[in-house]
């Protein structure tokens, strides 16, 4: 079957509505996906916080991952409500794929190494704005959906987004940590004694040349 023209030219065909059985399939997985990735997350969360318990970061991943548990319990709620049975060979899967992630190379075989740090954080801050996106998809649907309250989505989705933000400077201050040079250590540069060499004839000191990086000169 070809498409009708008309004189501004060919148009797409109508995409036919989902029947209900349709619907409630479909919803039931995009649910259960969710439901692995949040099994994942709170994996990945509380194994952060443990790596970091004691240090500065710990404390705001260790309410990351309570908080992270809590609204993996409030999807599970909200599958209920909507009549939506969970898979769990899908929330298997969801933690294999966590576990899966740590081979991911740091630059070290066996051990962490400050890479790791941005890594998973970056996997986290992704996780969560997921979970956002998704308490936005069933917003819509509790507009249309008597027993789904809006306003408890509303708040879900308005402490995803605190997550982020939280997620977000820890990863921050992460990248800086890596990837950038210690404070004191650029001081101790700025003070070191000029090397040997640098004298002219009368043994005087004569100033090198600016400390440009090459492709910058």
């Amino acid at each position: 079957m070809t498409a009708r023209r008309t004189g501004a030219g060919p148009t797409a065909p109508e995409s036919r509505s989902p029947s209900p059985a349709d619907r409630h399939r479909l919803l039931a997985i995009y649910l259960n996906d969710h439901l692995a990735g949040a099994s994942g997350g709170v994996d990945l969360v509380r194994r952060m916080a443990r790596t970091h318990r004691g240090t500065p970061a710990g404390q705001p991943l260790a309410e990351l991952a309570g908080q992270i548990a809590e609204d993996r319990e409030s999807l599970r709620e909200v599958m209920g409500a909507l009549d939506v049975p969970a898979q769990w060979s899908r929330v298997v899967v969801g933690r294999l794929a966590e576990k899966a992630g740590r081979i991911k190379l740091n630059g070290r075989l066996v051990t962490r190494s400050p890479l790791s740090d941005v890594l998973e954080l970056e996997a986290l801050r992704l996780g969560i704005e997921g979970k956002a996106s998704l308490w936005q998809s069933l917003g819509s649907l509790a507009d249309a959906a008597d027993h789904l309250d809006r306003s408890a989505v509303d708040r879900l989705l308005a402490r995803a987004r605190r997550q982020a933000a939280t997620v977000e400077r820890l990863r921050g201050e992460a990248a800086r940590r890596t990837f950038t040079p210690a404070v004191n250590s650029v001081d101790s540069a700025k003070t070191a004694p000029a090397p040997a060499g640098r004298g002219g004839a009368d043994g005087r000191h004569r100033p090198g040349p600016t400390g440009r990086a090459r492709w910058a000169s």
